[in-house]
């Protein structure tokens, strides 16, 4: 294979929170976004209005995560029927995937609920989150995630980054071949990418180009609802980054 067509099969995720990343992410040529809330809290499922405006104004390919809450990954049955009916809401929209992941109380992947979760979201694409890093064994938990028949993998490698991480994303590469596709994610950016790319090898990767601007509040009542820099900063995924994070790789 040359060069240029093995270059032309990466593919880029941005993961976003607002429309503004959104149309930012589409601007900037990016083939697919994840959409979440509450990225402070790892992210959680966003509201509706977002899926809703998003699918609108924008025409990139949305993947949504269906996360009901912060912390762990082990879901009660009210949570887990939570899950599946905003699932099922999703399918009203203009909706690429869905992006969940459960666990068991003892690490491993929870194969009947996420092949449930899995079977309800066709004929959408599925991909299991990060909540594979927090199972006991990457290559057991690998298998485990296949035979859901889940699409893709996202994961930092077991590690708080995909670069602190990235020893054993090379190994998860090797190991699934072409049964599943594993997308690197987390602390990824201009700086690493190409680095992450020559050492591991996969053909999609997962970063949100994060910037932090000042709020336009003139009257700012500080210390009430979180700290100064949260109550009045406000996070997006920036264009410039989002493009020159491509072209780490793109320039190759």
């Amino acid at each position: 294979m040359d060069r240029i067509t093995d270059m032309e099969r990466v593919k880029f995720e941005i993961c976003c929170n607002s429309l503004a990343s959104a149309i930012n992410a589409e601007k900037a040529g990016a083939d697919r976004i994840e959409l979440c809330a509450n990225l402070q809290n790892g992210g959680t499922t966003p509201s509706i209005g977002m899926i809703e405006m998003c699918s609108k104004r924008t025409q990139i390919a949305i993947n949504v995560l269906i996360r009901p809450r912060g912390g762990d990954f082990l879901y009660t049955d009210d949570e887990f029927e939570e899950i599946k009916t905003d699932i099922r809401k999703c399918k009203e929209y203009r909706v690429n995937g869905i992006v969940c992941g459960i666990l068991t109380k003892d690490g491993e992947i929870d194969i009947e609920r996420t092949r449930e979760l899995v079977e309800l979201s066709r004929p959408l694409e599925f991909t299991f989150h990060r909540a594979f890093d927090l199972s006991k064994d990457h290559i057991r938990s690998l298998r485990d995630v296949i035979s859901t028949g889940a699409d893709r993998i996202l994961t930092s490698g077991m590690r708080r980054t995909a670069y602190e991480g990235k020893e054993i994303l090379a190994d998860l590469v090797r190991a699934a071949k072409d049964s599943i596709i594993i997308m690197p994610g987390s602390g990824i950016n201009e700086s690493n990418i190409r680095e992450l790319y020559k050492e591991i090898g996969a053909k999609e990767y997962h970063f949100s180009a994060s910037k932090r601007v000042d709020s336009q509040m003139e009257f700012r009542r500080e210390n009430v609802l979180s700290s100064v820099e949260d109550d009045f900063t406000i996070t997006y995924s920036d264009l410039d980054k989002i493009i020159n994070t491509k072209k780490q790789i793109q320039n190759l």
